[in-house]
């Protein structure tokens, strides 16, 4: 079951839910005897994973079952899994480094999506990065140097795009202070670009894909220049949830685990169901980059996009990540 809750509120603090709560690990609360697991997702390409876990039946074959809500941004559902309000989310490294150093206690449970060293190599990025920087035909802006004194859009700042598309820049000889970062979400982004409001748009597949199908141009593929081979997206767990109910975590991360070797060997099935999350026609899904869903996550990859924060400035000092950064470690 899907959810999707209002901007307003996730964009406050944290998210106030309706669905009945899970109890302790193994005590079951959902229908027919199954424990209920609440995940944010963010409602892109990749959650098609957690989609088949459901439809194959993984999750209640491990006694779960899992009810989804798509939050605003991966930082609001940082706040909404500290908080206890959801059990898991989806967020990239970058916002989940970014609350380890607040001192968020937080627990990596799977991989949810990243790119495999196979993709990486692939001369076409255009095929392997979900992520995309887009700007117009017409806006005279030929190389990511350009976008200084230009607006660019994220979807929340210093958290991914913000941090992948200054590195673009950086890299290219400019200046990312001297952009003028817009948040907007992906769709608002894409109405935006169209419309001349912003100069480049920071978007996600499917909508690069549609965005290139519309005529505008696709910058620099900021994503898989960032991370490399490695697990990007991450189903991470607050405190509280770890401490109440390790099993059916344990029991979600054999099952999503399960789901991503699924959807990695029937990608046209996987890219059905990214269609059918997104609302886009599967002639643009197929048309943008495929998605890699890893079975496994590194606490070194982890380590890597945190000193590569630290030479950006987005963070003042390395992260130092605890033995328990890991479910299961």
């Amino acid at each position: 079951m899907q959810r999707r809750i209002p901007l307003a509120l996730t964009a406050i603090v944290a998210l106030a839910l309706t669905a009945c709560g899970g109890g302790p690990s193994g005590t079951p609360t959902g229908q027919g005897g199954l424990t209920t697991l609440k995940v944010g997702t963010l409602g892109i390409g990749s959650d098609a994973a957690i989609q088949l876990a459901v439809d194959k039946g993984y999750f209640k074959d491990e006694g779960l079952e899992v009810q989804t809500s798509v939050v605003a941004n991966p930082p609001a559902g940082v706040a909404a899994a500290q908080s206890g309000q959801l059990d898991l989310t989806y967020t990239p490294s970058i916002p989940l480094l970014n609350a380890l150093s607040q001192n968020v206690p937080l627990t990596v449970v799977a991989a949810a999506d990243g790119y495999s060293a196979e993709g990486v190599a692939n001369p076409d990025l255009s095929k392997v990065d979900d992520t995309g920087l887009l700007v117009r035909k017409d806006s005279g802006i030929t190389r990511p140097k350009d976008l200084e004194g230009k607006s660019v859009s994220v979807p929340a700042r210093k958290a991914q795009f913000e941090v992948t598309v200054s590195k673009v820049i950086k890299d290219d000889g400019g200046d990312p202070a001297k952009v003028n970062w817009l948040v907007l979400d992906p769709s608002s982004a894409m109405q935006s670009l169209s419309s001349g409001r912003i100069d480049a748009a920071s978007l996600i597949s499917p909508l690069t894909a549609k965005a290139i199908s519309e005529g505008n141009v696709l910058l620099a593929s900021p994503g898989v220049e960032f991370f490399g081979a490695s697990a990007v997206g991450l189903w991470v767990a607050g405190k509280s949830t770890v401490d109440s109910k390790k099993g059916s975590l344990q029991a979600f991360q054999r099952a999503i685990y399960k789901a991503n070797a699924y959807a990695n060997t029937h990608i046209d099935e996987a890219q059905q169901a990214s269609a059918k999350i997104t609302g886009t026609t599967i002639d643009i899904v197929k048309a943008g980059a495929v998605n890699y869903w890893p079975d496994a996550v590194k606490v070194e990859d982890i380590e890597k996009v945190g000193q590569s924060l630290v030479e950006l400035g987005f963070l003042a000092k390395p992260v130092k990540l605890g033995p328990d950064l890991l479910l299961g470690s």
